[in-house]
């Protein structure tokens, strides 16, 4: 499970360092905390579905795509 945390949160920072984002930025505009967003960057923090979305929508791209393929 964790290394499923950790891809995940590689993809949301390659995606927020790819559209030039701070993390402050990317968590404001998720309406998560900064420190909870760098959590889930750092494969810490296991988000739920409605933070997923959240991060997908601030981002702009679709909830499939902050997901590793194989």
């Amino acid at each position: 499970m964790a290394d499923l945390r950790v891809a995940f949160g590689r993809r949301v920072r390659q995606f927020r360092d790819a559209r030039k984002m701070s993390q402050e930025e990317l968590a404001h505009a998720a309406g998560i905390h900064v420190t909870y967003l760098s959590g889930i960057e750092n494969g810490k923090r296991n988000p739920g579905l409605l933070v997923i979305g959240r991060l997908a929508r601030a981002l702009r791209v679709s909830i499939p795509e902050l997901f590793p393929s194989r």
